[in-house]
């Protein structure tokens, strides 16, 4: 299934948990899934209009003493069906993209001073993801224990913490490998 295709679902998911503008969405998106899935305003107002034209939602239109009128979407019945089904489908694997793979890969035609230095800017990335998701950990232990979705949430929160362990191993073993090459 396309991104794009994919990308309807997951608004159709955050329409579950209560109407919303597109600015609602999209800052639904970045305090939620932004570490695992992005959608960006021209992304979310197309695929909201696609959704109402399917049926999959509705809209209601607000009006703001002074500014342009609010666009609130809410999920259908339809809408709801429609993410079931989805929600029961194979997961499709899809490619991920990595412009450091892409530059070591050519490594050799650059200095391996500057492979090295890329390899531990993405190291310290991973640094600052797993503090990240640590405090994202200790918030929702704190805040979000009883909610009904929270052992999804951890779930998706550790899959981060171990993919960023994971490539920290990965940094620290390549980056053992080009300081041999630099030798």
């Amino acid at each position: 299934m396309s991104r794009q295709n994919t990308s309807r679902f997951a608004i159709l998911g955050i329409l579950t948990w209560d109407a919303m503008s597109g600015y609602d969405i999209k800052k639904w998106v970045e305090s939620s899934i932004s570490n695992f899935w992005s959608e960006s305003y021209g992304q979310i107002y197309p695929i909201l209009k696609g959704l109402v034209a399917d049926g999959w939602a509705a809209v209601t239109v607000e009006p703001q003493a002074g500014k342009p009128n609010r666009h609130v979407y809410a999920i259908t019945e339809a809408g709801q069906a429609a993410l079931r089904e989805w929600l029961a489908l194979p997961i499709e694997h899809q490619t991920g993209r990595s412009e450091l793979l892409l530059k070591l890969f050519f490594g050799t035609r650059a200095p391996t001073a500057e492979n090295i230095r890329h390899v531990q800017q993405f190291r310290d990335r991973q640094v600052e993801l797993l503090r990240k998701y640590d405090d994202i950990e200790h918030w929702l232990d704190k805040t979000m224990r009883d909610e009904p979705g929270a052992d999804y949430w951890q779930i998706t929160l550790r899959y981060g913490q171990h993919s960023a362990r994971a490539l920290l191993a990965w940094c620290d073993e390549t980056l053992e490998r080009l300081a041999k090459r630099k030798a």
